[in-house]
């Protein structure tokens, strides 16, 4: 299979040596060179940890056109704040059939790139699939190097809309058999395990953050008080998910499937989950665990649950202190209904349309959200 994989970071890195060493033909895309000067150097990326040896690459540039020009599968690895300027820079240059999945796509993130598609007039007929969480826990260890610390049992993959993931989910999981199809995108998205593991424990270790000490992220991060906040958190999207008749996975049952651990409480599975060990906490406040999880996670979150009348609390409570630390309004940068296209819409519709999508010919302006969308196809119909 020829892969294009976006994003030369922790995740991307790991991505293009993992699928080389499996026999694909990859290329790996960066937007700034100086991820790229090391790999392409070397021909590709030491891949050590969990999984090992050399990932021999094709291709490695700074060009998306040419990265993806060939390419039948697309990984995009990038934090999710990317993924609408991505869209805009793709647009161009996809053609039919290509297979686009967002690794992973948070909340929203496969909607929010067809909703940049349409936007930029794209007209090719390419599927596009979100994943709920990203394969591995992985980290650059140096230029061209990359260290694997762990590998989900099971990762959760939909398409917008639902029925896509059939055309391909057989060629994927030849290479990627841990990737694991569930009924729609709204499931991948309301079972975003990132959005209760990453900014809470982030924000709530500022003080260590920015000290010079360095402590694991997960094993000395998340105390037993700091799970009580997490749990808070993590039925507050339970309940957002079972409003929009979504069957979700707690994080306590997400973290058995992932990794098969067992444990009685949260704060145990995470102390048992060996995979975890090594990884470091952040070296400064300015990371992806907020900048990331925080306005593409937890703001898209709080959003839905406001369409179905839910109210999260604790979710808020996040958001708010991350705004304050940040100086910043990450409600207003953020993905939400409006932003999605879904304003309008009811719970019952929103599941609808992620599961239906609309016919292309009831799209009749390709600049509307997809509420008027929806309006035009009543009438349409």
């Amino acid at each position: 299979m020829r892969i294009a994989v976006l994003g030369a970071g922790n995740g991307g890195q790991a991505m293009a040596a993992y699928l080389a060493l499996k026999g694909a033909q990859v290329n790996l895309y960066n937007r700034s060179q100086d991820r790229c000067v090391a790999i392409r150097k070397l021909g590709g990326i030491n891949l050590s940890g969990l999984c090992k040896g050399f990932g021999r690459l094709n291709l490695v540039t700074s060009r998306v056109e040419l990265a993806i020009r060939d390419a039948e599968l697309i990984m995009v690895v990038t934090p999710a704040v990317a993924h609408r300027s991505l869209a805009r820079k793709m647009a161009p240059y996809l053609r039919d059939g290509q297979i686009i999945i967002l690794n992973p796509g948070r909340t929203g993130g496969a909607l929010e790139f067809y909703s940049e598609l349409v936007k930029s007039n794209c007209r090719a007929d390419v599927a596009i699939a979100e994943t709920q969480t990203f394969l591995f826990a992985s980290r650059i260890i140096g230029p061209a190097e990359v260290r694997i610390y762990g590998k989900k049992e099971r990762v959760f993959i939909a398409t917008f809309p639902s029925k896509r993931i059939w055309d391909f989910i057989d060629d994927i999981q030849e290479l990627l058999p841990e990737f694991t199809p569930v009924e729609n995108v709204l499931k991948t998205s309301l079972d975003n395990i990132g959005a209760i593991f990453h900014p809470a424990p982030t924000l709530l270790n500022i003080a260590w953050i920015e000290s010079p000490e360095d402590f694991n992220f997960y094993k000395q991060g998340i105390s037993p008080s700091i799970c009580r906040i997490l749990e808070k958190m993590d039925n507050e999207r339970m309940e957002v998910a079972y409003a929009f008749g979504i069957d979700p996975l707690s994080a306590k049952e997400w973290l058995h499937l992932s990794y098969g651990i067992k444990g009685r409480t949260l704060y145990e599975l995470i102390q048992n989950n060996k995979q975890y060990q090594g990884i470091l906490a952040p070296g400064t406040i300015n990371h992806r665990y907020v900048f990331e999880d925080v306005p593409m996670s937890l703001v898209p979150l709080a959003s839905l649950a406001r369409v179905c009348n839910v109210e999260t609390p604790t979710i808020d409570m996040i958001i708010d202190l991350a705004n304050i630390v940040y100086q910043k309004d990450l409600r207003a940068e953020g993905r939400t209904i409006e932003t999605l296209g879904l304003e309008g819409l009811s719970s019952r519709e929103i599941l609808e349309l992620v599961i239906k999508g609309y016919p292309r010919k009831k799209i009749l302006n390709k600049r509307v959200s997809f509420g008027l969308m929806k309006k035009l196809g009543d009438l349409i119909s």
